[in-house]
This record gives C-alpha cells, structure tokens and sequence, in this order.
C-alpha cells in the first residue's frame, strides 16, 4: 500500500480535528501539531485554512466519485447502475462517517467561499459523468420521464436522508443495512412501466 502523501495527511489530520473541535474552533496550528506539518507546509499546499476545508471537501467527494465511476464500468444493465448510485453512497458514508459529516455540514461554506467555483464545477462534471452512464438506458425508454434534476433527487434522495440522520445519531437501523433496500427502493422509482 502506498504510503499518503503530505498533503493527504494535511487533511486527514484536518478531519481529525474538525471532528473533535469543530471546524470554527479548529486553528491551523492545531492541524499543524496534529499532521506534524510545518506552517511553511501547510500554507504551501494550501493557503490557509478555508481552502483546507475545501481540500478535504473536494476529496471526499472525489473518493465518491471515483468508486461510482469503476462501478459503472462493470455495472451491465438500467438497474444496476441506478443501484450503484445508492450503494456507493452507502459505502462510502460507512466506510467514512466523519467525513462524509463533514461533508454534509461543510458544502454552504465551501460554496461561499474562494473554491465555490471549483465546487460547482465538481459537481457539474459529477453530475455529467452520471448522466452519461444512464444515457443509453434513458434512450431505451428503461427510466421513467423525469427531470435529470428530479431523477438524481428520487434516486438518491431517501438514501441521503437516512444516512443524514444515521449520521446525525438519529436513526434505530444501520445505514449499511438498508443498503439493499435503499437501492431496490431507487430502481423501483425510476424503473419506466412499460
């Protein structure tokens, strides 16, 4: 296994200490003693500690994105892909609680601040790579005729929100649980009658 790079380091010492000291209490030189970075490091990959805050959020939903997309390269059929939109989630928020908190309380901020674009236009691509693999399926009438906005929000919509809550402590199930169901429940949604 290769060994993490500074800056991958940098950040997971961020996460670290944003999720025991919360992002606005959390100080560079916190991050510093917690990563065994220098200053002159920490501020050389990255500036200061807003765009730290938008290295880790732009990483984690990088890794999300990364496992949909070596998902989709062997998923074969409508409902496989529509199920790997909601299992991938699943397994990278089990795998990753802390971070995909982070992430969750993280995206206004991110958004607001100097990396906003560079957010938005993450997310464009992602949306884009999603489109692109449901394509042939939406051209075969195998969806029903919904918005590509209020496709991804069926899809992907109640999977968020439990593991929002699961996140959050609010839930009796876990989130890894439903996983099957989630996924059933999403295909079940968008799959075309006919």
């Amino acid at each position: 296994m290769a060994r993490p790079s500074r800056k991958d380091e940098i950040l997971q010492a961020a996460l670290a200490c944003f999720t025991e000291h919360g992002v606005d209490v959390t100080t560079i030189e916190m991050i510093r003693d917690r990563s065994g970075a220098s200053i002159g490091s920490l501020y050389h990959h990255f500036g200061n500690k807003e765009r730290i805050i938008a290295a880790l959020y732009l990483a984690g939903t990088a890794q999300y994105a990364d496992l949909l997309q070596r998902g989709f390269a062997s998923a074969t059929s409508a409902e496989a892909c529509v199920k790997l939109l909601v299992t991938s989630y699943i397994d990278w928020v089990v795998a990753n609680p802390d971070w995909a908190r982070f992430i969750l309380h993280s995206r206004g901020r991110v958004e607001a601040g100097e990396m906003g674009d560079v957010l938005r236009d993450a997310n464009r691509q992602h949306f884009a790579q999603i489109l692109a693999a449901l394509t042939e399926y939406r051209l075969r009438g195998l969806f029903k005729a919904l918005p590509d906005d209020c496709f991804a929000s069926v899809v992907i919509g109640p999977t968020h929100d439990l593991a929002r809550n699961w996140l959050a402590g609010r839930t009796q199930s876990e989130l890894g649980e439903c996983r099957e169901l989630l996924a059933q429940i999403a295909w079940d949604s968008v799959k075309s009658s006919g």
